[in-house]
């Protein structure tokens, strides 16, 4: 039975493992082969170890767990002043995508907006069409389009200008109104 809980400092590694993996296959075109073939644990271990350790009230990392981490999701409060709450990461194991882990940590994404009056948005690659579906079927709207900024300011870890969407909730209740919520 999967489990959620707020993230801390020590879950810093298996979250930049976790990270690194989704990108490695999700990313790919987006971000260049090098960045993605090269040592982008590290990199994601040194984001991660910042973002849990920082002590930042605005940042929350919410963990599924289930004999191990399985899914996560970030979200930063007062992200944007139209926009709300934004979902900074939201990543599933590879083998255990489609059993509605996903929706669960959406779900709470939309709660913690709902908690501090706003809505809730994402950035989602254009290319990751798969990841598109899941938000709209959750009830996002496509609301802009925009380039990628390159993973920690560096140029040339991107493919080209790729591009994203913004996908929003207005009323991020439609997140968790009718889900039910295992523990």
């Amino acid at each position: 039975m999967v489990r959620f809980r707020v993230a801390d400092h020590s879950d810093a590694e298996a979250v930049a493992a976790l990270h690194a993996d989704s990108w490695r296959r999700h990313y790919r075109g987006a971000y260049s082969d090098a960045f993605l073939d090269g040592d982008i644990e590290s990199d994601r271990l040194a984001v991660w170890s910042q973002r849990l350790g920082s002590g930042d009230p605005r940042l929350r990392t919410i963990l599924a767990e289930d004999d191990g981490l399985v899914g996560f999701a970030h979200t930063v409060l007062d992200a944007d002043p139209t926009w709300g709450v934004l979902v900074d990461n939201l990543h599933v194991v590879n083998g255990r995508k489609r059993g509605g882990i996903g929706s669960q940590l959406m779900a709470r994404c939309g709660e913690h907006a709902t908690e501090h009056g706003t809505g809730l948005y994402l950035w989602v690659l254009e290319q990751n069409v798969n990841a598109q579906s899941f938000y709209v079927a959750r009830g996002g709207e496509c609301v802009e389009r925009g380039a990628v900024p390159p993973p920690g300011g560096v140029a040339d870890r991107l493919n080209g200008a790729p591009a994203c969407l913004r996908i929003a909730w207005r009323d991020p209740a439609v997140l968790y109104a009718a889900s039910p919520r295992p523990s």
